[in-house]
């Protein structure tokens, strides 16, 4: 993509960072989602391996000849470098005959299929980063009035407006953060086209593809649809059987399941949300199951044939699907904040549907809510109980208790200490 049409995204800065103190960087993520675009920002020369006219010749150079892949002004991008797998090996070998840093830039879509030619795991030579669909702030939908950094300096008072209606979060829900998508926002159906036709490639091409599996797209289909109604819980694979026999015509065993789900992983198509394990003052067991998200709320819509006025009728529906947007966002602002995004749930019940927890020691309480007095002031009573149920002498305090909504026409911080905030309004 030309530079003066590309999109700033929050991962530059962060590759930027990265290429100073590494050989080589390779950033994976979901098809479409904008890598190959943000590495060629950087990039000072550029090898597509995927390129089908030229695909075959470099294949043979790999074996032959590398330094007609190699060689090049850095840093170079090789980009969907998991067609070879042996350039990892290559491109580790050269990091460490080469001086200096910040030579390669790697991008993939998908791990690679065949690892028995990867001899050597990188460590020290290759830096990691997961790039994912645009955060609203990043498609320009969100007016980056709140920061989430600022939040954790725990400010007194925050001010700000928000234009978005349900109707246009609900859009934006089943739009999804694809770039090509945003660039086509005007014209909205095409825009809704965008997660449609990555849904469609997903189950009849891409994961058939991943590891050399012939599965059957009427299957992942089914499984994708179940998922989707999966979102935001901590469903066993038992119980996504027990919807698909129930909802669609013919389920999966539990192996079949996490088979597919395997697959749809090193495609970045799910990313489930891992259990934040947090001191406590009483002995209250802590659940560890991880919560179903796919990277993205448009690939649930497309699974579920969802639009947005389908989501106007359906709130319940919408509010799940909601929270993997919010999940998107806030792990696209974490990864800037050398952080990660947790999901909080005990035996008693007591649930926290985001955990944003930095690398030194501080962390934020989010819940998620569509908007309205009676689900903010829920979401306040969780998010206080919950602090309150942490040992402070073995932990900080929470820097922050955030409730993320939907729609609301301010972000402000409540008597309680509660910010309320638009996701609106919210950037890294």
């Amino acid at each position: 993509m030309a530079k003066d049409s590309y999109k700033p995204r929050v991962i530059d800065q962060l590759l930027s960072r990265k290429l100073r103190g590494k050989g080589a960087v390779l950033i994976e993520g979901a098809k479409w989602c904008g890598k190959t675009s943000t590495a060629e920002q950087q990039a000072k020369s550029i090898i597509y391996m995927s390129d089908p006219k030229r695909r075959d010749q470099y294949q043979l150079f790999v074996d032959s000849n590398p330094e007609m892949i190699l060689d090049g002004d850095t840093p170079r991008l090789i980009d969907e470098w998991q067609e070879t797998p042996k350039l990892w090996d290559l491109i580790r070998f050269e990091v460490d005959h080469r001086k200096g840093l910040g030579h390669f830039i790697l991008t993939g879509s998908a791990v690679p299929a065949n690892r028995d030619e990867i001899l050597h795991s990188g460590t020290g030579r290759f830096a990691w980063l997961i790039m994912r669909p645009m955060s609203l702030w990043e498609s320009g939908d969100s007016n980056g009035s709140v920061s989430l950094r600022e939040l954790f300096d725990s400010p007194e008072s925050i001010a700000a407006t928000c234009d978005l209606d349900l109707k246009r979060i609900a859009f934006l829900t089943c739009r999804g953060g694809w770039p090509q998508a945003s660039l086509l926002s005007k014209d909205e159906d095409i825009a809704l086209d965008q997660a449609i036709d990555y849904y469609d490639a997903v189950v009849n091409s891409d994961i058939q593809r991943v590891d050399g599996v012939d599965r059957d797209p009427e299957r992942v289909k089914r499984l994708m649809r179940s998922y989707a109604r999966y979102q935001g819980s901590q469903s066993s694979f038992a119980e996504i059987g027990k919807d698909m026999t129930a909802n669609e015509h013919g389920g999966l065993d539990e192996n079949t399941i996490s088979s597919y789900l395997n697959a749809l992983r090193k495609i970045f198509v799910v990313e489930d949300m891992r259990a934040w394990n947090p001191n406590l003052r009483s002995k209250t067991a802590i659940r560890t199951t991880d919560t179903r998200y796919f990277v993205d709320p448009s690939i649930a819509t497309a699974a579920l044939g969802l639009g947005p006025d389908d989501l106007m009728h359906d709130l319940e529906t919408f509010g799940l699907i909601f929270e993997t947007l919010c999940v998107r966002d806030l792990r696209v602002f974490a990864q800037a904040l050398d952080g990660e995004v947790y999901h909080y749930r005990d035996k008693n019940g007591l649930e926290c549907d985001a955990v944003v927890h930095l690398r030194n020691g501080s962390y934020g309480l989010i819940e998620i809510k569509l908007g309205g007095d009676k689900l903010i002031e829920e979401g306040s009573k969780t998010l206080n109980t919950l602090a309150s149920k942490i040992d402070t002498n073995r932990m900080k305090n929470p820097s922050f208790l955030m409730i993320l909504t939907a729609v609301g026409d301010f972000a402000y911080r409540r008597q309680d200490g509660v910010y309320v905030v638009p996701i609106g309004c919210l950037k890294d």
